[in-house]
């Protein structure tokens, strides 16, 4: 028998419209399998978790079914308590299937420590501008006799006189004693007047 003959017989028939008939469930079967396992149509609404403790996170998405990464610990927002949520992703109020995991950013702990720079015998025009810079404050400014006047004698933090390199917190207060500009070493004789 040859092939176009074979074409064209109930047998062969039969077989085309079996296999059609199989690879159609086969197909069916295979997409209610994928939408039961991607859990086609769930939505979870992924919860507000800014300001929120790492422990409170936790909870909240174990009630939910969802995970929790930290991606990253940002330098310090004072605006946030310290290791509290800062951002998220994806963000609140967006919908995910279960065991989602949300990436996180958390606040730190505190103000990053800064080297405090040797401005001993800098002028004060110099030394203020480098220590705001660097996230300083500057306290209280005093003078003693010197003739270098408005040059930096000292850095003080907390009444303690500071030594260049010393590490403190951004934002720290530093205080400072200038040169007044006069000669301490300069007597007046009374006695040449006379």
């Amino acid at each position: 028998m040859n092939f176009f003959r074979f074409i064209f017989t109930k047998t062969f028939w039969i077989q085309v419209v079996i296999a059609a008939l199989v690879t159609v469930v086969l197909c069916f079967a295979y997409l209610f399998w994928l939408d039961w396992y991607t859990n086609h149509d769930q939505k979870i609404e992924v919860p507000d978790l800014e300001k929120l403790t790492l422990t409170e996170v936790r909870e909240q998405l174990k009630d939910l079914d969802l995970r929790s990464k930290i991606i990253d610990s940002t330098s310090y927002n004072p605006a946030f308590k310290p290791r509290t949520v800062i951002e998220q992703d994806p963000l609140a109020g967006k919908f995910v299937k279960e065991n989602r995991q949300i990436y996180i950013k958390v606040n730190a702990s505190g103000y990053e420590k800064v080297l405090v720079p040797n401005l001993i015998y800098k002028t004060k025009r110099l030394a203020i501008p480098t220590l705001e810079a660097l996230g300083f404050k500057i306290g209280e400014i005093t003078y003693k006799p010197n003739i270098a006047e408005n040059t930096v004698l000292e850095m003080r933090y907390k009444n303690k006189k500071l030594e260049p390199g010393t590490q403190l917190r951004k934002t720290s207060t530093i205080d400072l004693v200038l040169a007044d500009g006069k000669n301490p070493s300069a007597r007046i004789d009374v006695s040449d007047n006379e």
